[in-house]
């Protein structure tokens, strides 16, 4: 009965996939949404977290009440108390209203905070409050108000480290992960690849009419082999990038190898270094920092080796006979335009990590006229990171 019913929700949800692990944590949602216990998802980004909060409320007895989902990185620190559990007129500069916080508009209903791991420390006891007592205060009152609420929370980031290291509240962590659900990344799933492949193909045929791409077998086994470092997510933007770029609708290894460029990566031997000086890239940008930064330092050591040859500190060997009409020079002997010291050139040519982040914020925010949601957007990070960096960098 119990298979019956994950089947139902897989077709209700538009989840696809048989493997054991998911089928486990879908078994758990359906298991822990009858009772108000919390509930905390973990899983790396891509995986499909979202879905579980939904699965849970929807089988619940609040399955009529509210059902909010709250990102909490994408809401800047100054606000986000304000966001949740509402202010006073007056409160602080531009609260020109009352307003409600999402604690107090979902009560009888459920509450999905993702990203919960980017909460700030006060609005972590806050929370803390909320779960252990049903009570709240708005910013801006010493009223003490009650909430009926169902908190779901999600994070792909390791919670038991950022306690660990102080980033997260331990009374917190064990009180929001009464029942723990963990989504399995896609390299797990390894059956699924070719049916979820399968249906984003068909999905982006109907959607622009065009027929569906197929496969090949060493280009199947190539999909399932490959690591998925963005999971479902990842899988389906290079299904979609193939169905509407390529002509041919028969996939070859070699077509899909140009969707994958991770393949490639034993290229480039920065991105591998492990041993000497453990280097560990937590995202695609930052590898794209450190080849920028190789890059700019090969540079700089090749100019001064052209400085060192053409300012006289090295001797070319001049060869004893020649065939030319007239004789070699020793290089000390010719006169050159003058040369940038060497000093200047690196001084000059020096880059780092963190001028590359702080020239592509400002770049972003002026391409978007300073609009944060934008340029947060269109780096690829989140607005709260993106308040934090403006501050860092003094962007404001």
């Amino acid at each position: 009965m119990l298979k019956i019913d994950v089947q139902q929700i897989k077709q209700r949800f538009g989840i696809i996939g048989n493997s054991p692990a998911l089928n486990r944590a879908i078994d758990v949602a359906l298991q822990v949404a009858p009772t108000d216990l919390s509930v905390l998802i973990t899983g790396e980004s891509g995986v499909g977290k979202e879905t579980f909060p939904q699965i849970i409320h929807q089988n619940s007895p609040r399955k009529h009440g509210q059902y909010i989902a709250v990102n909490c990185g994408a809401i800047p620190e100054g606000t986000i108390d304000s966001e949740l559990f509402g202010h006073e007129k007056g409160s602080f500069t531009g609260a020109l209203a009352d307003r409600k916080g999402y604690f107090e508009v979902a009560d009888g209903g459920t509450i999905f905070l993702d990203e919960v791991g980017e909460l700030p420390m006060p609005t972590q006891a806050r929370l803390l409050r909320v779960l252990e007592t049903g009570e709240f205060i708005k910013v801006g009152s010493s009223k003490v108000q009650k909430t009926n609420v169902r908190i779901v929370a999600a994070t792909n980031v390791n919670l038991i480290q950022a306690v660990s290291e102080g980033k997260f509240r331990e009374d917190l962590f064990y009180r929001l992960s009464t029942v723990p659900i963990q989504v399995p990344p896609l390299r797990e799933r390894t059956e699924d690849i070719s049916l979820l492949f399968r249906k984003f193909a068909g999905d982006c045929a109907e959607k622009y009419r065009m027929p569906p791409v197929r496969l090949e077998d060493e280009a199947r086994q190539l999909l399932i082999t490959y690591r998925w470092p963005g999971n479902v997510r990842e899988l389906k933007n290079v299904t979609e990038r193939i169905s509407v770029i390529e002509e041919n609708r028969d996939i070859t290894a070699d077509i899909l190898r140009q969707y994958l460029p991770n393949l490639n990566l034993e290229k480039y031997p920065v991105l591998v270094k492990q041993d000497n000086d453990q280097k560990i890239f937590n995202s695609e940008r930052e590898i794209l920092y450190q080849v920028l930064f190789d890059m700019k330092k090969d540079v700089n050591e090749l100019k001064k080796l052209v400085h060192d040859i053409m300012g006289g500190n090295i001797q070319m060997p001049v060869p004893e006979e020649s065939s030319y009409a007239h004789p070699i020079h020793p290089v000390h002997q010719v006169h050159h335009a003058p040369i940038q010291e060497a000093e200047d050139v690196e001084e000059e040519e020096s880059l780092s990590l963190e001028d590359v982040e702080k020239e592509m914020i400002r770049k972003a925010l002026e391409k978007h006229n300073g609009r944060r949601k934008n340029a947060a957007a269109d780096l690829k990070i989140s607005e709260r990171t993106l308040y934090r960096k403006i501050k860092e960098y003094n962007l404001e």
